[in-house]
C-alpha cells in the first residue's frame, strides 16, 4: 500500500505543515504583508493569515482549544494577550533570542508572549490655535479649562479602554472614574470615528485638543491624501504623565498557541519580529516605536519630542479592562 505524504513526514518526525506557519491576526497594517514576504523568503516559511477583533480571534482559540487550527495569536493590546495567557491558550515561548531583544517589560511574566512594536497614547493639540496652557498629564484632561475642547474616539475602543485600565492602576477607581467625568464634560463633540478622524476633526477646528496613538500620526504623513498631510502638520505631540509615571503605551505582540502544529515555526517567526532589520523596517513603515533597545528613530518620530513609556502597567491593564468598561458605561461616555 502506497503511504501518504502526511504519514512519511509523521514517521520522519516532521509536520506536515512544517513549511508554513499560520497566524490569527488582529492587525491590519499593509506593512505586515511586506514583513511576512520577507521572512518566508528569508526561511522558506510561509505565512497564512486570518483577521478578525481580539475578543472573536480569542472566542476561535477557545472553540479549537482541543485542534489548533493556528500556531501564533497577534494581537493589537497587551490586555487581549493577559486574557489569552489566563485562558490558558498560549504555551511558553521559551525563546534565548527574544529573551535577549525584548526587555522583560514589554514580555509576559508567563513567558507567554512578547512585544515587536510599540505605541504612545498621546495629546495633540492645533499649534496654530493653542497658546499656551497645554496639558501635562492624562489627569489634565479632565480640568474644566478644556471644558468643550476635547476630540476623543469611543470608549469601547480598545485603546481607550487600555488607557482608563492603566489608569485605574494608578490611581485607583475613584479617581480613575471622576476622571472620565471630567473627559466626558470637556468633550468636543459625542465620541465618534477613528483616531486618525479626530486628527482631522481638530485641523478644521472642530476641538483644539485630541487624544491619539502615535503611529496614527505617521499614517497621516504617509498618506497619498493631501488633507491627510495637513492635518497631521497642523498639529503639535504631547507625551502626557501620569503620576509618576510616564506616558500610556500600548503593544503590538504574539504568543503561541497551546497545541499548535507548527510551534518552531511560530517561534521562528516572533524571533525575526523581533530582529533588529523588522524593528527598523516597522518604524519606517508605520511609525510604531521599536521594542529592542538602542534602534534608532525615524526623523518623524524625533519630531514628536522624547518620549517616556510607562511600562509598569502594561502586565495589569488586562486586569482593569473590565473596570474599565464599567466605569466608562457608568459615567455615560458612549
Amino acid at each position: 500500500m502506497t503511504r501518504s505524504f502526511t504519514s512519511i513526514l509523521f514517521a520522519l518526525g516532521l509536520s506536515a505543515h512544517a513549511a508554513e506557519v499560520r497566524l490569527y491576526s488582529e492587525r491590519h497594517y499593509d506593512a505586515d504583508k511586506k514583513v511576512f514576504a520577507a521572512f518566508t523568503e528569508k526561511t522558506g516559511i510561509d505565512v497564512k493569515v486570518v483577521k478578525a477583533g481580539a475578543n472573536e480571534l480569542i472566542a476561535r482559540l477557545k472553540s479549537e482549544v482541543n485542534a489548533p487550527q493556528a500556531d501564533l495569536y497577534i494581537t493589537t493590546d497587551a490586555a487581549s494577550l493577559t486574557k489569552a495567557t489566563k485562558a490558558g491558550l498560549l504555551t511558553p515561548l521559551k525563546s534565548e533570542i527574544i529573551n535577549k531583544q525584548v526587555p522583560a517589560s514589554l514580555r509576559g511574566k508567563d513567558d507567554t508572549w512578547a512585544a515587536f512594536t510599540m505605541r504612545g497614547r498621546v495629546i495633540v493639540y492645533a499649534k496654530d490655535r493653542v497658546k499656551g496652557n497645554l496639558p501635562k498629564s492624562y489627569q489634565d484632561l479632565a480640568s474644566p479649562a478644556y471644558k468643550g475642547n476635547i476630540l476623543i474616539r469611543s470608549s469601547s475602543n480598545k485603546y481607550n479602554r487600555s488607557l482608563l485600565a492603566s489608569l485605574i492602576a494608578i490611581d485607583g477607581k475613584a479617581k480613575a472614574t471622576k476622571w472620565a467625568t471630567g473627559v466626558k464634560k470637556n468633550l468636543a463633540r459625542p465620541p465618534q470615528g477613528s483616531d486618525r478622524d479626530q486628527v482631522r476633526a481638530l485641523a478644521k477646528g472642530l476641538g483644539d485638543f485630541a487624544v491619539v496613538n502615535t503611529y496614527y500620526l505617521g499614517l497621516l504623513e504617509q498618506s497619498s491624501n493631501e488633507e491627510d498631510q495637513k492635518a497631521r502638520a497642523a498639529v503639535k505631540v504631547i507625551f502626557p504623565t501620569s503620576g509618576d509615571q510616564g506616558t500610556h503605551v500600548n503593544v503590538s505582540g504574539g504568543g503561541i498557541i497551546k497545541g499548535a502544529a507548527n510551534q518552531e515555526n511560530a517561534r521562528k517567526f516572533l524571533e525575526f519580529l523581533v530582529s533588529e532589520e523588522v524593528q527598523k523596517l516597522y518604524q519606517k513603515l508605520t511609525s510604531e516605536y521599536a521594542v529592542v533597545p538602542g534602534i534608532e528613530l525615524e526623523p518623524l518620530q524625533k519630531s514628536w519630542g522624547k518620549i517616556s513609556p510607562d511600562r509598569d502597567t502594561i502586565h495589569v491593564m488586562g486586569e482593569h479592562d473590565q473596570e474599565a468598561v464599567k466605569i466608562f458605561n457608568f459615567v455615560g461616555w458612549k
